[in-house]
């Protein structure tokens, strides 16, 4: 017999196949793809392909023999301390009832992956409040990067989030402390990027190379770059807006335009390891995101600096509260 399952409301906007991916985990895509083509799956009575988005209030079929697949059990999150509940509360720099923004530390990775424990995906929770559904991630950062991170408080918020990254519609800036001056002063750095192994004292260390454009295995990359001040020849505080979001791109294309990030011994080598009163730390940041609103209108927040990066600005004389925008539209 054919039964059917409700979308539910925490549900709504999650894609056909991510639905099943959390219901089904035993069933394969190709396998959902072949009964969607078979008409054996429909939403309310009609044919569907994989990528549709549920609204909430949807009949979902579900043939017979997918009925007597066992459902994956629902996830328990991992309870979160008070103090980690307390030290992620006070990273909020922005809320309302769709959308958190967070100012993230260097240091504490975005998601968790291996060997990795403690990382904010796995803290959300806390910020559930009265919600059903439990924050989500829409982008990421990478550990030793701070700054602003959006998190949708529910799945349709998520959902209109990550369309307008993926449309790039979202305007993000950086600040960056450069090891030497970029020239000229402005400009794009349009370099393909691929990720290739055998790197580190071992060999077992990942990082992202340029390689020519016609590489199967390259992806373009793209970072629009202004040097806001310098301090004479030898550091610079530029500002970055990536078109692209590549891994680890903002690094890999200031170091292959020879002034790499200060502390990012990845891409920059020991000549931009921190010395004297510069911490061996990465100077990355992202400071502001401008993008539309789930509900409506533009989000824009920006994040204060990072303590290692503030004690750079003042020694430097650069002014850390400066606003402004060299890259406009």
């Amino acid at each position: 017999m054919t039964e059917g399952v409700a979308v539910t409301d925490d549900e709504e906007g999650l894609r056909l196949d991510r639905w099943f991916r959390r219901h089904y985990p035993a069933l394969g895509h190709g396998a959902l793809e072949k009964l969607l083509r078979s008409g054996q799956i429909r939403i309310d009575g009609k044919r569907v392909c994989a990528s549709e988005r549920i609204q909430s209030g949807q009949l979902i079929r579900i043939p017979p023999q997918l009925a007597r697949m066992p459902a994956k059990p629902p996830e328990v999150a991992k309870p979160v301390s008070d103090r980690d509940a307390a030290w992620l509360r006070d990273l909020v720099i922005y809320e309302d009832a769709s959308v958190i923004v967070l100012n993230k530390p260097s240091g504490i990775p975005t998601q968790g992956g291996s060997g990795v424990t403690r990382h904010i995906d796995g803290l959300l929770a806390a910020l559930q409040g009265n919600k059903n559904q439990r924050p989500r991630l829409v982008h990421r950062l990478d550990r030793d990067t701070s700054g602003v991170l959006v998190v949708a408080r529910t799945v349709p918020a998520a959902s209109a989030l990550s369309l307008s990254l993926r449309q790039r519609d979202a305007r993000k800036t950086y600040w960056a402390l450069s090891k030497g001056v970029p020239r000229p002063s402005r400009g794009t750095i349009r370099l393909a990027l691929e990720k290739q192994p055998g790197f580190g004292a071992r060999g077992t260390d990942e990082r992202m190379v340029i390689v020519e454009d016609g590489s199967d295995m390259a992806k373009g990359a793209v970072t629009r770059y202004a040097v806001i001040e310098a301090a004479a020849d030898r550091f610079a505080w530029v500002a970055l807006r990536p078109v692209t979001g590549r891994t680890h791109q903002l690094r890999a294309h200031l170091a292959h335009i020879g002034t790499p990030i200060v502390g990012d011994l990845k891409y920059g080598g020991d000549a931009a390891a921190g010395q004297g009163e510069l911490e061996n730390r990465l100077h990355l940041h992202a400071r502001s995101i401008d993008i539309a609103h789930p509900d409506g209108g533009r989000l824009s927040v920006e994040a204060p600096l990072p303590p290692h990066m503030l004690r750079a600005w003042y020694l430097f004389g650069f002014d850390p509260e400066r606003r402004l925008d060299p890259f406009g539209r």
